[in-house]
């Protein structure tokens, strides 16, 4: 939040009425940026206060002040804007808190945690509080970070087109690395949502557009279950054909009368 608060005091902006979008291209007009994000109904009037460029990703990063108040629940994950495919994304006031600490997860680095978080055995005073203590501190330094390869790796692209185009995933397994993303990327829905939207395109990424634009509390198992339902049938018209005439019908035997 420090980022977006303080450059809503030095612009004199109204916080909540503030966010941040990212990955814009820098050569973008600030005309077609407004004329984008007022596609977004909630966001009511946009305008411009302030662009940044980030030479990391080699976007800009703009300050935009909003006619209605900005409530992450209710914005979207990103917009596409009109002739591009990249999406660019959207943080209002209370996402910027966690993205600082979240880069510099998935960056690798170390994220420190409360003092609070790792109970010292040398405070106990008894024997199993001792025990206690020390299996509290085993249990958090187990779990593996979000810079650990392990707990997230980054999905390859799904299209929904058939057959699977070079250096695309298997339905089946893009289904499988989204499941096990969600249940074990300890971050928010959210995010996880962003996650999967990222690894799509083509077919699969129009129809999770549709279900973003009028299902806005799909969660991120939505997300995943809607390209397994639409394109989860691998077998062709001729394949189907084929097993419908495999199929055995026994004589059946009529009573007489």
């Amino acid at each position: 939040m420090a980022q977006l608060k303080n450059w809503c005091v030095g612009e004199g902006i109204d916080l909540v009425k503030a966010l941040l979008v990212k990955d814009v291209p820098p050569e973008t007009d600030v005309g077609f940026i407004e004329e984008t994000l007022q596609t977004v109904k909630v966001l009511g009037r946009v305008r411009v206060r302030g662009r940044m460029y980030d030479p990391q990703s080699q976007s800009l990063t703009v300050l935009c002040e909003c006619r209605e108040n900005v409530k992450a629940d209710t914005i979207p994950l990103d917009v596409v804007p009109e002739g591009s495919a990249m999406p660019w994304r959207i943080f209002g006031p209370s996402e910027q808190e966690e993205e600082p600490r979240a880069q510099a997860a998935e960056d690798g680095q170390n994220v420190p945690l409360p003092d609070s978080s790792f109970p010292s055995p040398l405070q106990a005073s008894t024997p199993e509080s001792i025990i206690r203590a020390v299996g509290d501190i085993l249990q958090l330094t187990s779990k593996p970070t979000h810079g650990d390869n392990s707990l997230y790796r980054r999905l390859r692209t799904l299209s929904g087109v058939m057959p699977t185009p070079l250096g695309e995933e298997q339905l089946d397994n893009w289904v499988e690395q989204a499941r096990l993303m969600i249940e074990e990327y300890d971050r928010p829905e959210r995010e996880k949502k962003m996650r999967i939207m990222e690894s799509v395109k083509g077919p699969a990424l129009e129809i999770l557009q549709a279900v973003r634009f009028n299902n806005p509390s799909a969660t991120a198992m939505d997300y995943t279950d809607i390209p397994e339902i639409t394109f989860g049938n691998p077998e062709s018209g001729e394949e189907l054909y084929f097993a419908f005439r495999m199929l055995c019908q026994h004589p059946r035997v009529l009573e007489t009368p």
